[in-house]
């Protein structure tokens, strides 16, 4: 297997060092996987514009910081497990909502165990749910128009979940709880 490794400032296109720079200044640091997009000339800011543009959509933060933590649990994504994690904190989730969250399913708030249900199984199956999820999905009162910005946010999701299951760079970001059997059986 090919061996990647996350690239410096020194190492990407002028474009993505300017790139690197305002994450620097907006983060404090560059995460290893936004590095990793820096690879490709295009891929960086390519990925951060679409990463951006979701929040335009009809999620709120948390909402999509609960998406975010179960498709990277579905795809098994340590790094974004872990990023997603510290994020979820600063959205005002606790350790055990996220562990619920990763399991797929949130019984402390109704409408969102309807999101992550769906989410869960639109990524496990490939964008085949049963069609019984659409329905709570619509009835714990989204838009069917919701659906649209839902499966975005998956397709941003799993595009990170990838690049880090085939590069394998280290991750930058305290390791994600391992679930537990009373997180996902709750």
């Amino acid at each position: 297997m090919a061996t990647f490794h996350v690239p410096t400032r020194d190492q990407v296109s002028a474009q993505n060092q300017q790139l690197f720079d305002n994450l620097q200044k907006g983060l404090g640091f560059v995460p290893n996987l936004y590095a990793t997009f820096g690879l490709s000339d295009n891929g960086l800011g390519a990925y951060l514009a679409f990463q951006q543009s979701q929040t335009k959509g009809v999620f709120k933060a948390k909402e999509r910081e609960a998406i975010n933590l179960v498709v990277s649990q579905a795809n098994n994504c340590v790094y974004c497990q872990a990023a997603h994690t510290a994020l979820g904190k600063l959205n005002g989730f606790s350790d055990e909502q996220m562990l619920q969250l990763r399991a797929g399913h949130a019984d402390f708030d109704p409408k969102l165990d309807a999101l992550v249900k769906l989410a869960k199984a639109i990524t496990e199956t490939k964008g085949h749910p049963d069609n019984q999820l659409i329905d709570q999905f619509v009835a714990a009162g989204y838009a069917q128009s919701a659906l649209v910005d839902l499966l975005l946010l998956i397709g941003d999701k799993v595009i990170s979940n990838y690049l880090h299951s085939i590069t394998q760079i280290p991750v930058d970001f305290p390791a994600a709880p391992a679930l537990t059997t009373e997180a996902v059986t709750a």
